[in-house]
């Protein structure tokens, strides 16, 4: 698979200490992501966006928000089903930074989101309504970027969500598979959020890929 380093663009969602083995809200593997990440940016992708979750202290998707309630408990809000997490990447917490060992050269946009403490944020491009933008696709569009190549944490989250909105905004979507990792909360059936989320995403035209299909 050929970059075009002027119309390809390195997404990076959420690659934070809160998301790692030690941090609050940790995903298996999710250090390795990192060396990664960076093999990517310095190989490939002279361009780059990144995400940050950015939470205020008592934001209404944490468990601790709703008395009775622990983390992973699902309930409703306004804009629908949410997954109430614990306490993580709390702004301006050393969680919440971007990984230290993060190259951060590349990065022209870092796009917080979390921020607005009655509605949770997955997606780079909407908050969880699904209806109020960030931005970012104004900005990609400017940019003269049609197609993202996502990077982070975790894949059937934040960037599975954004994968899916690219698609329906209409730029192209390429998760690397070996440069994210997953959560894969258990489901009825049988089924993780990661086998939901793949199957999903592949029937709206998502591409997995691993990183070695890449060619400069």
């Amino acid at each position: 698979m050929k970059i075009d380093p002027q119309r390809d663009i390195l997404a990076l969602i959420d690659i934070q200490p809160s998301f790692m083995p030690g941090g609050e809200l940790p995903v298996a593997d999710g250090d390795a992501v990192v060396p990664i990440a960076n093999t990517l940016l310095a190989t490939f992708f002279p361009h780059a966006v990144a995400t940050q979750d950015w939470h205020p202290p008592g934001h209404h998707s944490f468990a601790s928000t709703h008395p009775g309630r622990a983390p992973y408990e699902q309930i409703d809000m306004p804009y629908g089903p949410q997954i109430l997490w614990p306490d993580h990447a709390i702004q301006g917490s050393a969680g919440a930074a971007l990984h230290p060992a993060l190259h951060t050269d590349r990065i022209e946009l870092l796009l917080r989101k979390g921020f607005r403490p009655e509605i949770d944020s997955y997606s780079a491009f909407f908050e969880n309504d699904r209806g109020t933008p960030t931005g970012l696709a104004g900005y990609l569009r400017e940019r003269g970027f049609t197609r993202l190549f996502f990077a982070g944490l975790a894949t059937d989250f934040c960037v599975a969500y954004s994968a899916e909105d690219a698609i329906r905004l209409g730029f192209g979507a390429i998760i690397l598979e070996d440069a994210c990792r997953a959560i894969a909360l258990p489901e009825r059936g049988g089924a993780t959020t990661l086998t939901t989320a793949r199957k999903r995403l592949t029937d709206l035209g998502v591409r997995f890929a691993p990183s070695t299909d890449l060619r400069a």
